[in-house]
């Protein structure tokens, strides 16, 4: 009998792994395709079957795909990558190709253009905030005029927070303007800007399969980065309210013809409700989460839907989880890391893991790239999960020396994690 595998393009640091080992359950053989395999560390540490092929090349991946089609059968194809979800959209076009479930390309691509995905979202009228398109600094400056400091300025093609910041006032307007389009920002597709209103309030996260709701998460991801920091699942919400963030997630599947597959949206609840900040056609980082709450694993439902078989998104229980990424406040050198195994051991922690090693060169960014590591803790209530966090975040401790200053001096403070702030929904 022919073995079946599955087609993983490009890689992720979180959810790659979890791809793998849910595929092999499965009884699937996964094969990675990626311009550099070299850069996803799993595949080399389990010895993982990965194939180099320029994945910005929809014909080089459909010969690929051919050619592995004369030795397995390929029972479906799926793929991801961190700052690149246009992958997802190549992904959509390989299944076309190749007659296999998948998402639609079309509805993907406009996703991907968060300028698209606005105007898809305005035309249905799902509230979201104002915004503009620039190109150059003169738009921009003109922009922010019409919409009113401060505003959010954002690449209109990425991922991860990569070159988003809250501009309160013109200098830092200026500033971040030159540093999109003064060359330090890496650019994907043509420069091209938006701008947006601050949309000020608590912060949703709304995990959906097909088109099923599956939770809704609250989050902290203050500004002037937005980088996540902690966050609750499932977030204390009145019945009206969760009502409410459901039915404008169904209204944006419907507006940016999605419904296949994994989608989480993120929402601001404002002074005038909710409003959608972005969706993005792909699974996200939560899925571990949801798995922990509810007993279900989405990566590995997601895998049954892309290679046509039965999924369920059936609970299996009802817990509360709350996790807190490990951020450092300073840049330099990290001497030294520890208590993650003091932290792992305390009743309740469901997961510990530490991105860094000592000696590792600390420089922040203001993106996903800043989190160091991450601690996860489950039970049966909110409070109870909170205090078993707090517990096990007040276990790790580090420190960083900072780097040189022009006069040679260096130095040397130890860093442990600021206190939570408690995530919930804050008053209408």
């Amino acid at each position: 009998m022919t073995r079946r595998a599955l087609i993983l393009v490009e890689g992720h640091r979180g959810n790659g792994p979890r791809y793998v080992q849910a595929a092999q359950r499965l009884g699937l053989h996964p094969i990675t395709l990626s311009t550099d395999p070299a850069q996803y560390e799993y595949l080399a540490a389990e010895m993982l079957e990965a194939i180099r092929v320029d994945t910005d090349n929809l014909d080089a991946l459909i010969r690929e795909c051919s050619r592995i089609g004369a030795t397995y059968d390929i029972a479906g194809i799926t793929g991801f990558a961190l700052l690149d979800e246009s992958i997802y959209a190549t992904v959509g076009k390989l299944c076309r190709h190749f007659d296999l479930p998948g998402p639609n390309p079309a509805s993907i691509e406009r996703c991907c253009d968060k300028f698209a995905q606005r105007q898809f979202l305005a035309d249905a009228g799902v509230p979201i905030p104002a915004y503009r398109l620039a190109a150059d600094a003169r738009d921009v400056e003109r922009a922010a005029a019409e919409i009113g400091l401060p505003v959010v300025l954002k690449p209109a093609v990425g991922s991860g927070s990569v070159g988003v910041r809250l501009c309160r006032n013109a200098d830092e307007l200026a500033e971040h303007t030159t540093y999109l389009l003064g060359g330090k920002h890496t650019w994907r597709s043509s420069p091209r800007i938006l701008i947006e209103e601050f949309a000020q309030g608590p912060h949703y996260y709304v995990p959906i399969m097909g088109n099923e709701l599956i939770g809704i998460e609250a989050s902290d991801c203050p500004p002037p980065h937005f980088v996540f920091h902690r966050g609750i699942f499932p977030a204390l919400l009145t019945h009206d309210e969760h009502k409410r963030i459901a039915k404008i997630s169904l209204s944006c599947l419907r507006a940016l013809g999605l419904g296949w597959g994994p989608t989480n949206i993120e929402f601001r609840w404002t002074k005038r409700g909710p409003v959608v900040i972005e969706v993005n056609p792909r699974l996200g980082a939560g899925a571990p989460t949801v798995q922990l709450a509810y007993g279900v694993d989405l990566v590995t439902e997601h895998i049954k839907l892309v290679i046509g078989e039965e999924w369920n998104l059936r609970r299996r229980h009802s817990h509360t989880v709350a996790w807190r990424s490990l951020l450092p406040d300073r840049d330099g050198i990290l001497d030294w890391i520890t208590g993650d195994s003091r932290a792992a051991a305390i009743p309740g922690v469901a997961e510990v893991k530490l991105y860094v090693k000592p000696k590792t060169s600390i420089v922040r960014k203001g993106d996903y790239r800043d989190c160091i590591g991450h601690i996860k803790a489950v039970s049966t209530s909110p409070a109870r999960s909170e205090a078993i966090l707090q517990r096990a975040v007040d276990s790790i401790s580090w420190s960083i020396t900072p780097f040189p200053t022009s006069g040679g001096e260096k130095q040397s403070a130890a860093l442990q994690l600021p206190a939570p702030t408690q995530v919930a929904p804050g008053k209408r």
